[in-house]
């Protein structure tokens, strides 16, 4: 058998890709906290399966007291790393969109689960005065004014549609092959406001190709509502927030530029 390391380059990212007989893969995952261990052993138990049997891993074996999972491998690349043409790329939001709609109404949601969906959007808005407190001088009054702004107006979105979301739906965790699209990291799969799921591709993906939001909407099966639309305004503002937080604090360029690009563009709306 032979190991290699496939963490992501961050410090708690703990993943091997062991190859066995044959070239047959399988990856060992420890996870960074028991929290992201209970989520993503319980949606690989409970919620994957919805996806099919070829578009994600399988958990083959747990170990909670070591945070450790042993999975399946499945085909392909992350789709970031693929340098993919327009077309290709409106494929991939085409298969995500029906993946991401199968995730987010796989079975019914438990009472406990139920009321933590219901409560996801409002535990959002709380995190934004924390976020604020650790970006210090990194944002103006201006801008901070924004930031609460918008964590008010979230509070009275009103109802909106709740189910399992991946939690880091993004290209990184899209794996594109001959075969289609498979998805990866469920360690953030929680319940939840459908609308969280797509905050990462509004402000990154969708953000200069609406072909691609138009794509993956038409197969996740119905456009967003109202009340989404604004939600997901007032997330991509907070998104903002924690990723100029952060993204310095960590010494990610990509997550503070994402941060940083979508607050100068809502500031542009506000006071164009």
């Amino acid at each position: 058998m032979s190991v290699r390391d496939a963490s992501h380059d961050w410090d708690r990212s703990r993943v091997w890709d062991l190859e066995g007989e044959r070239g047959v893969h399988h990856y060992l995952k420890v996870s960074p906290s028991q929290k992201f261990f209970t989520r993503e052993s319980r949606a690989y138990r409970h919620v994957v399966p919805a996806l099919g049997h070829t578009r994600a891993p399988h958990l083959i074996d747990s170990r909670a007291q070591d945070l450790v999972m042993l999975l399946t491998a499945v085909p392909g690349t992350p789709a970031k790393q693929l340098g993919l043409g327009g077309a290709e790329w409106r494929a991939v939001h085409q298969q995500a969109g029906v993946l991401c709609a199968r995730l987010h109404e796989a079975g019914e949601l438990e009472r406990g689960d139920r009321a933590e969906a219901a409560a996801s959007l409002n535990a959002a808005a709380d995190g934004a005065e924390k976020y604020l407190a650790r970006t210090g001088d990194r944002l103006t009054q201006d801008e901070q004014r924004l930031i609460r702004d918008h964590a008010a107006r979230l509070r009275r979105v009103g109802p909106v549609p709740v189910g399992f979301i991946h939690g880091d739906n993004q290209p990184r965790n899209w794996l594109w092959s001959e075969q289609g699209l498979a998805l990866v990291d469920f360690e953030r799969t929680r319940p939840a406001a459908r609308v969280q799921d797509f905050v990462i591709l509004a402000t990154t993906q969708w953000a200069d190709h609406p072909d691609r939001e138009k794509a993956f909407l038409l197969s996740y099966g119905r456009k967003l509502s109202d009340a989404e639309q604004q939600a997901l305004r007032c997330l991509t503002a907070l998104d903002a927030v924690n990723c100029l937080a952060w993204g310095p604090a960590n010494g990610d360029d990509e997550v503070t530029a994402r941060g940083r690009r979508t607050l100068d563009r809502l500031m542009r709306e506000v006071r164009p």
